[in-house]
């Protein structure tokens, strides 16, 4: 190839990487990336057969536990169902306390027996309607009663761009008995064994309108289906957010240039072709007089340079990069430039950009304003608890301000006269003693009162799961 062809070849790749060639869309700052999760448990009886090894509800939940670690810290609610439906925890990023509420769960912990499927889905679908982020619902039962399917075809005809669901199956074809309380056996009312298989044909059903459903592996293929549905199911609705931008993937082209350029180093290329090169960029009007001017201009589109510096740790240098007014202001704040980030985050009217300016007026101390600020983005976000939690934080603080300057300001004059006296005409008089206050750490005050709590997770979850299904009763 003579160098004009690679010259030419050069010129035409270089005009690609230059327009920004992209096929995949870049989220959005302060937007979630990592899928929620809701689990539904099936804890109604026949989650205790003894056909997988314990039972198939300690199976579900050893399942559960690596399915916990493959999600490495993503939002997880727990629900749990049998003939009503109870939420065991909220969303929640904290796998310990998921662990510490999953290892109590049992069958008995549920006010009555029975299965109710649809009620359980329609619970779930009520404490996700308030959810921005598409979210995946995860039925965890040994089968789905003919009567719910339609409630679940419904459910997907109704939440084609938001949330998704998928069925786990727990037990085998073969089934097995069921054990009952003291490890006996369950017993039906004439005398005869409880046996109870997996429902293959109700997953089969589901499959057919659209409800993918898998069933429990030995290995960790099942845990790998589900965490890949639910990621996929998040990055398919937000590719199709008008909101998301596309990402310039033009720097991939740099490989073939640098390539390319390799070349140069052969005899009779270098001199002529190199000086030709120099030549032009001589003669042509180059940026490079320009102050302003840098060479990761070339390369690097604004926004893309602040995130640069950013990784860095160069705030500053980051911030006067950025056009993203939502970065722009977050790289000041890590700069410790709380004003100016408060102007670039009002550049915005969305939730999160009253969220950030709540937290850069708190900063400044100005806990009144940041409250406002808080309660404008808790309207059009509602359902955002990091919000809901800074908003009780620095609604803390104002109080404190008001009882203090009321402190200084109001001054008691001496020597008022009592309303009322009264002697203790009974009294016999003794001695005097001084009563010396004890100074108590409130970590320890803390410690000492969950020690004396007595209640275990699972007591405490079967009496709320009573009180609410008696409540549901009685409406």
């Amino acid at each position: 190839m003579r160098p004009i062809h690679m010259i030419c070849l050069l010129i035409a790749l270089g005009a690609i990487a230059l327009a920004g060639p992209t096929w995949r869309r870049e989220q959005p700052p302060f937007t979630e990336d990592k899928a929620p999760l809701v689990i539904a448990l099936d804890l109604s009886q026949t989650m205790d057969a003894i056909d997988l090894d314990p039972t198939r509800i300690e199976r579900a939940k050893l399942k559960l536990r690596d399915l916990l670690k493959v999600r490495n810290g993503a939002r997880t609610a727990l629900f749990v169902y049998s003939g009503t439906t109870h939420m065991v925890l909220p969303f929640t990023m904290d796998n310990s306390l998921f662990d510490l509420y999953l290892d109590s769960l049992t069958t008995s912990l549920m006010p009555g027996q029975g299965k109710d499927s649809a009620k359980a889905l329609h619970t779930i679908e009520d404490f996700l309607k308030d959810e921005t982020i598409p979210g995946t619902i995860l039925f965890v039962t040994d089968g789905i009663e003919p009567h719910a399917i339609a409630a679940f075809r419904q459910f997907t005809a109704r939440n084609t761009d938001k949330d998704d669901i998928l069925v786990m199956g727990v037990g085998t074809s073969q089934g097995g008995p069921v054990r009952a309380s003291g490890n006996r056996l369950l017993d039906d009312s004439s005398g005869r064994r409880v046996f109870s298989k997996l429902d293959v044909s109700a997953l089969r059903s589901l499959s057919s309108i659209g409800v993918p459903a898998t069933t429990l592996t030995l290995n960790d293929d099942d845990i790998r289906w589900i965490q890949r549905r639910v990621q996929h199911h998040l990055d398919a609705v937000q590719q199709n957010n008008i909101k998301t931008r596309w990402v310039n993937e033009g720097y991939w082209l740099t490989i073939p240039i640098a390539a390319i350029a390799v070349f140069w180093f052969r005899r009779g290329w270098t001199v002529r072709w190199t000086s030709t090169a120099l030549t032009a960029l001589i003669l042509l009007p180059s940026p490079v007089g320009n102050a302003n001017f840098s060479w990761l201009d070339l390369w690097l589109t604004p926004d893309q340079q602040g995130r640069y510096y950013m990784e860095k740790r160069e705030y500053q240098k980051a911030a006067g990069r950025y056009q993203d007014s939502m970065w722009k202001g977050l790289a000041l704040i890590r700069a410790g430039d709380d004003e100016d980030a408060l102007n670039a985050f009002a550049l915005s009217d969305s939730a999160e950009s009253w969220y950030n300016q709540g937290n850069a007026l708190a900063h400044l101390g100005r806990y009144s304003e940041a409250a406002q600020a808080y309660q404008r983005a808790l309207a059009q976000r509602p359902a955002w608890q990091e919000a809901k939690d800074n908003l009780e934080l620095v609604r803390s603080f104002i109080p404190k301000e008001k009882k203090k300057e009321d402190e200084e300001g109001t001054e008691i004059p001496p020597n008022l006269p009592p309303d009322q006296i009264k002697f203790d005409e009974k009294g016999k008089g003794g001695k005097r003693a001084k009563i010396q206050q004890m100074k108590v750490d409130p970590t320890k005050m803390a410690d000492i009162w969950m020690r004396n709590i007595q209640t275990t997770p699972a007591d405490f979850l079967r009496l709320r799961f009573a009180i609410q299904a008696a409540q549901e009763r009685n409406r």
